[in-house]
């Protein structure tokens, strides 16, 4: 889609008059076009671990598919060991996952994720056996992942058996190694672009002008919100890395994005800049929210803002009346329904 000539140099205009929230590099908000990331999964098993493994037993209940693994991975050493005699409380069967740069050689390394599969209540303390890592579940491997893995505090109630939620996942640093070469990424030649991250057609323009300003007057051209298109200098293509490279480090001002972002598991409540809350008034499961109205008497239960109160104002108030994180969610998303809040609620 191509958008008027006209319409894009005033669009450059006004928004480079525009405050911004913060400079960053162009490399920051934008990637080059072509450069998708190659994910990885996996399956593998995760041994060494205090009891905290996959419920197995034998081939007739719990995890069957950890001891069927265990059971083949130990013939692959040419060891027997029937599947009725195995109870496997210290191994967990686990996915694998990675992404990773197209453009990462063999013998790079890089982080991978695992995950329990089964029941398994903690990888605490394990180590992750060799596991091949591929592009499809059905397809050739490009890397492998092992070691050991990097988890919070696993702290165990008093049983000793269940550990807190989330333990039964974890991250290990540089435990992913390529072992074969990724798909060639594909030339961009004589028309580079640059495709923003988080598309934005008042980004785009200031890209594209910071751009212009830098290299020469028609060096960069809004295609649309995503892409910009370049225009590469003459000279070959070995003089094209080089100029992407400079590009990259130029600063642009990241216009300010309206937007609340709420945890509805602990409350937490962030937002750009100090955002207002129109008159509005909110009623759930005994809180009461009153905003632009402080002639109420204060009463337990009953929160009144005045007129132009924030949103840092109105989440300070719904923590001291100890409210739950998802009544603090619904409050800010009433108020998004009613008009009242004009950014956008992003509740995760």
């Amino acid at each position: 889609m191509k958008l008027p000539h006209a319409f894009l140099a005033l669009t450059a205009a006004l928004t480079l008059a525009v405050p911004a929230a913060a400079q960053t590099r162009i490399r920051d908000v934008t990637t080059h076009d072509g450069d998708v990331p190659m994910r990885l999964v996996g399956y593998g098993l995760v041994v060494g671990l205090s009891g905290t493994g996959d419920r197995s037993f034998g081939s007739q209940s719990g995890a069957i598919h950890t001891v069927r693994s265990v059971t083949n991975l130990l013939r692959r050493f040419d060891i027997e060991v029937p599947e009725k005699n195995l109870r496997l409380r210290n191994v967990a069967a686990v996915v694998i996952t990675a992404e990773v740069s197209p453009y990462l050689r063999p013998g790079g390394r890089f982080d991978i994720q695992v995950a329990s599969l089964g029941d398994a209540t903690s990888l605490q303390g394990g180590v992750l056996w060799m596991a091949p890592l591929m592009a499809t579940p059905d397809g050739e491997p490009f890397a492998t992942g092992q070691g050991t893995f990097t988890i919070g505090n696993d702290d165990r109630t008093k049983t000793g058996y269940y550990s807190r939620r989330g333990s039964a996942s974890g991250r290990i640093s540089d435990g992913g190694v390529l072992v074969s070469a990724l798909p060639v990424v594909a030339s961009a030649g004589a028309n580079p672009r640059l495709a923003i991250k988080q598309p934005d057609l008042m980004l785009a323009s200031r890209i594209a002008a910071a751009i212009n300003a830098a290299a020469g007057a028609g060096t960069a051209r809004v295609e649309d919100p995503g892409s910009i298109a370049l225009k590469a200098p003459t000279g070959g293509a070995d003089s094209l890395p080089t100029f992407l490279a400079s590009l990259d480090t130029l600063p642009v001002e990241v216009p300010t994005d309206q937007r609340i972002v709420i945890d509805a598991r602990n409350g937490v409540v962030a937002s750009g800049g100090d955002l207002t809350v129109g008159n509005a008034s909110v009623t759930l499961r005994g809180i009461t929210v009153r905003i632009g109205d402080t002639t109420t008497t204060q009463t337990p239960g009953l929160m009144a803002l005045a007129k132009g109160a924030t949103v840092r104002d109105l989440a300070a108030g719904l923590h001291a009346m100890g409210a739950m994180p998802s009544e603090v969610a619904s409050v800010f998303d009433a108020l998004r329904a009613s008009g009242a809040v004009t950014a956008a609620v992003v509740i995760r």
